[in-house]
């Protein structure tokens, strides 16, 4: 029986009551991590790719901050994924595991913070993707096992030195049997008047054999602490439309509705790296702007329950065809993997 499981996870695809924190064995493992600062106004996030190709494991590895617009991104030739828990490491130079992240690209790159008090993800029949997490052989799975916590430690991006203590967390991890879906939208809100509230989003076209549609699954953690996940294709639906500066999104299910409403000017969007597994080589994939406003509304039954602002939410439109036209456009190169060895950690 064990061995029947890890054959059907290696599918992409977890049981009812599975953990779909730990690795899988797919061609990717996505772990991404969000700090938001209210009272600066700074937002940084964190991502590890563990990518497989046919001689073994590598990683794309990216930190970035706002408002100071900056990003470092790399390639590494060696990276783990935690087949017992949450936990991706590549070399020196990113280590991610439930109350702690590190990551070091550089002198001019590196954070370091523990992660307090956490809000995981409440529920444990099913994750982020809902009754999907159990079909086998999608191109694409989601999910966000950490709404909420708060950040002890720091960060240095290019000449800037960041005290991110007190900072609200977020995290997600998505993995896929090839890599990225064609296209996919994404968005994820800290930063409302109620420090309790997160939104997240994920949406893309999902394949899988003679299945193929998109797909949005939206989360919305209300400041009380209840949950709402809209999603499901025929019990909640959500209907979603997205350029590289709009998002716009309503949900609707038998006793919930959410409507999402985002903003960003797509000149001060960062150019993320995307990874192509078995060509052990990143390309500019992803437009994601990390100071967006986001506006939400949660009904019950019709009735208003919650709604809120944020002026420090992320909104991602991604695509290869779509991010590389922009990077042309900007002049902007992908990430080297033949950047030069990573310092050791700093002690």
């Amino acid at each position: 029986m064990p061995r029947l499981i890890d054959a059907y996870r290696r599918t992409g695809a977890d049981l009812p009551f599975g953990d779909p924190l730990r690795a899988h064995g797919v061609a990717m493992e996505g772990y991404f991590w969000r700090l938001t600062q209210p009272e600066s106004g700074r937002v940084v996030i964190a991502l590890c790719g563990v990518n497989r190709a046919a001689d073994g494991t590598w990683a794309t590895l990216g930190l970035a901050g706002y408002p100071n617009g900056f990003l470092r991104t790399a390639a590494h030739p060696i990276a783990v994924a935690d087949p017992h828990r949450l936990g991706a490491v590549a070399g020196e130079a990113f280590r991610g595991e439930p109350g702690r992240l590190r990551v070091n690209l550089g002198p001019d790159a590196r954070l370091d913070v523990r992660i307090t008090n956490p809000t995981p993800w409440p529920r444990r029949s099913f994750g982020g993707s809902g009754v999907l997490q159990s079909i086998p052989g999608l191109n694409q799975y989601w999910h966000p096992w950490l709404l909420g916590g708060r950040a002890e430690g720091s960060a240095v991006l290019g000449d800037e030195q960041w005290d991110l203590t007190g900072s609200q967390v977020y995290a997600e991890k998505n993995w896929g049997r090839a890599g990225f879906p064609e296209s996919w939208w994404w968005g994820q809100a800290q930063g409302f008047a109620e420090p309790e509230a997160c939104v997240a989003f994920g949406g893309a076209e999902v394949r899988a054999g003679a299945l193929h549609t998109e797909i949005t699954l939206l989360v919305v953690r209300l400041p009380d602490g209840r949950l709402v996940r809209l999603g499901d294709p025929v019990l909640s639906p959500v209907r979603t439309t997205v350029t590289d500066e709009h998002w716009t999104l309503r949900g609707r299910g038998l006793r919930w509705s959410v409507e999402i409403a985002g903003y960003g000017e797509i000149d001060a969007a960062h150019v993320l790296p995307v990874p192509l597994p078995a060509e052990r080589r990143n390309v500019p994939g992803a437009l994601e702007h990390l100071g967006a406003r986001m506006s939400v509304t949660v009904r019950r039954g019709g009735r208003e329950v919650w709604s809120g602002q944020s002026d420090l939410a992320a909104l991602e439109h991604g695509g290869l065809d779509l991010a590389r036209a922009e990077a042309d456009r900007r002049g902007a190169a992908p990430d080297a993997a033949d950047a030069p060895p990573l310092p050791p950690w700093p002690q």
